[in-house]
């Protein structure tokens, strides 16, 4: 026999989410919600998963979010519970990823008095979500209709926003009071507002007057339409388009590697390469080098195009474009001239040049976390779902070519704080295989993400281990200071074997070339358990290698 949640306001909260198919829950264990768990979990309409760590539950549920492109639901318990997950709120608040957030609380009579697991929850993450909402307590005068239209209201501006939302939940005992049946609900009415589609004449004028067209795209998912949109813009040399590895672009004739092009450019490079028009797609932009490069260069003009957010990063935008940068093209190419233009050769051949340059390190290198990016480049299956942690992990991708997969990375707030965690709720959510490529702090940091009952078999997790923030050692500033090693570097000498074993993993190691591209070739095949791969290169001066580099190819 089923048994549900006495609470009016519980009943209610499931009722809607089933409405709007938000089937996916993470709870988080406690008492004060744990109404919400026993009523949720009895449904057989919603999916529910038990993740201890609230910081590791909330970038888990990010990562489910991330791969379905819908709403999922968080829930813990009062107190300390709901401000652990104020990091990944942040990441999803930035990163436009829908969670529905839903903390249990005391009553509202209880906060400041010292009862226990209570604190200001009302409002709390009101900095970085797009709606913040208190439930009436099921005794006050017209809670139920009160109650039905604050969740209603929450759940669509979720859907709207494609963000976090807050719903705080005061609770009263008795909490495990419970009944076999609950009532029926009157059928809901949905009002989500659809998305704009802005264009004006006036845009398609200042393209055909530009001369030097650059399109730069940040961090976004892979979109086939907007993918063969800009391919029509370059076919014929007509425009620049730049790209980084997690902007989920393949073209050929989009610029790929940003920084190997821009690295060590002079004030003169500035002016020579610089646009008339920037046009930004997407969130944010991984290369430090090309925020400078845009910043000095001072485009005339500067369209920023996306639903939900028009920063000016490069402090001079002129046009806040606000609709999908798919429907924004599909109108653009019926007014533009699409001539070729002297600017893409200006910036093909210092991609030539460049390339060549890139290809005759790799060659001379030895075993090193550059070596195994370029290994990883090429032995890396097609297909997959391929998560990058911050930090160094990304940076090095964007050296290489990863372009046959669909590459994620937390670039909201760039932490690397739940960097696991989330490709681990990825990869609960998604038939394809997920890797995740994670520098050892990351990993570290973040074990609790393996906390994690739902992990499939065919999940790969790779540790470049080179013996702390290795980071530190490569932007200039840190390396001139006496607590490099011990407060900013971090150094230590952990590995992951042991936490491999505690939780369940496959586990190898490698220390060099060879027995590296070996254990690649069967890595990620089928295999019983989920694996992880350690590659220590604790003993490499890893630093010298990138500065290597970029020394060699300017």
């Amino acid at each position: 026999m089923k048994q549900f949640s006495s609470k009016r306001s519980i009943q209610i909260l499931a009722h809607l989410l089933k409405e709007y198919g938000i089937y996916d829950i993470v709870i988080s264990p406690g008492s004060r919600n744990a109404p919400l768990a026993i009523h949720f979990s009895e449904m057989d309409e919603l999916n529910c998963y038990s993740i201890v760590d609230e910081r590791s539950a909330a970038f888990v549920a990010m990562g489910m979010a991330k791969s379905i492109q819908k709403p999922v639901a968080i829930t813990c318990t009062s107190g300390s519970a709901s401000a652990n997950y104020y990091p990944a709120i942040t990441e999803a608040f930035y990163s436009n990823t829908p969670l529905l957030i839903l903390t249990a609380d005391r009553p509202v009579d209880f906060v400041d008095i010292f009862d226990g697991q209570t604190i200001r929850q009302k409002d709390l993450y009101q900095q970085h979500s797009y709606g913040d909402f208190q439930l009436l307590e099921d005794h006050e005068d017209n809670a139920e209709d009160e109650n039905f239209a604050l969740i209603k209201k929450a759940i669509e501006i979720c859907f709207e926003k494609q963000g976090p939302v807050h719903i705080n939940i005061p609770l009263e005992e008795p909490l495990y009071q419970l009944v076999s049946e609950i009532p029926n609900f009157p059928p809901v009415e949905k009002t989500i507002q659809k998305k704009s589609e802005e264009f004006s004449p006036n845009l398609a004028a200042e393209w055909n007057t530009s001369k030097r067209i650059m399109i730069l795209v940040g961090t976004r998912d892979y979109s086939e339409e907007l993918e063969m949109q800009l391919s029509q813009l370059v076919k014929n040399h007509s425009v620049v388009v730049l790209k980084e590895a997690n902007s989920n672009l393949r073209h050929d004739k989009f610029f790929a590697h940003i920084d190997r092009y821009i690295f060590n450019f002079s004030e003169e490079d500035f002016k020579t390469y610089a646009p008339d028009l920037l046009i930004t797609i997407g969130q944010n932009v991984v290369s430090k080098k090309v925020k400078q490069f845009l910043r000095k260069a001072k485009p005339k003009k500067h369209w920023h195009v996306d639903e939900f957010w028009y920063p000016d990063t490069f402090f001079s935008l002129t046009e806040k474009i606000k609709t999908a940068p798919e429907k924004f093209f599909s109108k653009l190419l019926n007014f533009v001239s699409l001539e070729p233009s002297p600017y893409y050769n200006l910036w093909d051949v210092l991609r030539d040049k460049r390339d060549l340059k890139h290809e005759e390190y790799c060659l001379g290198t030895n075993f090193s976390d550059f070596k195994f990016f370029e290994m990883l480049s090429y032995k890396l299956p097609e297909n997959i779902n391929l998560h990058f942690s911050n930090s160094s992990a990304i940076r090095y991708a964007q050296l290489f070519d990863f372009q046959k997969n669909n590459i994620y990375c937390n670039r909201g707030t760039s932490g690397i704080d739940g960097s696991t965690s989330t490709a681990m709720g990825f990869a609960m959510k998604d038939v394809k295989q997920t890797v995740l490529v994670t520098g050892d702090l990351s990993f570290f940091y973040d074990i609790n993400g393996l906390w994690n009952n739902y992990i499939p078999p065919y999940t790969r997790i790779i540790v470049f281990n080179n013996g702390g923030g290795d980071i530190f050692k490569i932007i200039p500033g840190p390396s001139s200071t006496n607590a490099l090693d011990e407060f900013i570097l971090t150094k230590h000498h952990k590995n992951a074997e042991h936490l491999a074993k505690h939780f369940g993993f496959a586990y190898t190691k490698v220390e060099d070339e060879d027995t590296l591209s070996r254990v690649l070739d069967n890595f990620f095949k089928p295999d019983a358990k989920a694996k992880i791969l350690e590659i220590d290169t604790s003993a490499i001066e890893n630093a010298d290698v990138l500065k290597g580099y970029f020394e060699f190819i300017k």
